[in-house]
């Protein structure tokens, strides 16, 4: 089978989300194809749209037609500005999302282009002539010609999970990882690289004591993401600001040999910046305060995201390290923390369209 389109996305995380949105709006036939459209939009990891850089990103796609912003706004259940003790070049607005109702309302804008497909397949390769690209081929055998192809892959090329000494193929927990383009990619001359990156463990709201906690409310005054978004006083839900301690280093220094980052599990760094636990006790290690805000994952659910408190230690050793911290000492463990390891294309080999050279 053949199907021809305009233009064919691969990922549907938020870059593949907004790149098919524009593509199928400038009148071009798009195919946005996920290994799993029931897991469009997620955030696998901290529940938030916005803050220092990715804030001005939001901005940036919203001026030019893009659906985040908008969907924020309808999706927050906390919106606020970030450091307003500070000068006005390092404020940054940054919102909570309820993760469902933002998959669900991303999903709903997909399915309202007209020019727009979706479909659950799992790219296999491309499809390529002396001329260029032509297209994609599926793992099931089809086909799926087009004039551009947009790679938005995340966290998915060859993609292994870490917890201790455990690994394991996967995207993400739960899902599986994309095997097959990364050779493909490799065969048309382009080069790969690894990187990793890591999410907390969620633990259960009932499980945590608030009045050891430092309250972190939402801001009060009328705010919006999008400049199509009416400025308003949301109803919101609280965050909480903890922080580690004397005894979270020693837990930590204590299984230290068990951590993936010198077991060697996990090598190189990350595509941004936040280091695990671990990781920051090994490179600031007279440090002893590191702050945990603990962020709600939703209106209708028991989960906290513990932000500042990424680990991929053994779950066991995991929970040791969270219930040394104020308010956290019989926190129960949702979902334990992990990293992941993934292929990406080395930026040097785009132009500034971002195309392939």
């Amino acid at each position: 089978m053949k199907h021809n389109y305009d233009v064919i996305i691969i990922g549907g995380g938020h870059a593949g989300c907004e790149a098919a949105l524009a593509s199928s709006r400038m009148g071009c036939r798009t195919l946005l194809m996920a290994l799993n459209l029931d897991k469009i939009a997620l955030m696998p990891c901290n529940p938030a749209i916005g803050g220092i850089g990715k804030g001005q990103l939001v901005r940036e796609i919203d001026a030019l037609g893009g659906e985040m912003g908008k969907l924020i706004d309808a999706s927050l259940i906390q919106i606020k500005v970030l450091n307003r003790s500070k000068g006005p070049a390092v404020q940054s607005l940054r919102a909570q999302a309820d993760k469902k109702i933002y998959e669900r309302n991303m999903r709903k804008s997909l399915e309202s282009e007209l020019l727009l497909d979706l479909k659950e397949a799992e790219a296999e390769s491309l499809i390529t002539s002396t001329n260029g690209i032509e297209g994609i081929a599926t793992v099931t055998g089809e086909k799926y010609l087009a004039l551009t192809v947009i790679i938005a892959t995340g966290t998915f090329l060859k993609g292994r999970i870490v917890v201790g000494d455990i690994t394991f193929p996967a995207g993400r927990v739960g899902e599986l990882p994309s095997n097959h383009l990364s050779g493909s990619l490799i065969k048309c001359g382009l080069e790969l690289n690894r990187f990793q990156s890591a999410t907390p463990a969620r633990i259960s709201a009932k499980s945590i004591v608030l009045s050891k906690l430092i309250l972190q409310p939402g801001d009060k005054e009328p705010l919006a993401f999008s400049f199509a978004s009416e400025r308003k006083i949301h109803k919101q839900r609280p965050c909480y600001l903890t922080y580690t301690n004397k005894k979270t280093k020693e837990v930590v220094e204590k299984y230290l040999h068990l951590s993936p980052i010198k077991t060697g599990l996990v090598k190189g760094k990350g595509p941004r910046y936040c280091p695990s636990i671990d990781r920051k006790i090994i490179n600031f290690p007279d440090k002893v305060k590191h702050p945990v805000f603990i962020e709600p994952e939703g209106w209708h659910t028991d989960e906290m995201y513990l932000q500042g408190l990424t680990s991929s230690m053994p779950v066991d050793i995991q929970a040791k390290i969270i219930q040394t911290i104020p308010g956290l000492e019989d926190a129960k463990i949702i979902r334990p923390g992990y990293a992941v390891a993934y292929d990406y294309l080395i930026p040097e080999q785009l132009k500034l369209s971002l195309e392939t050279k």
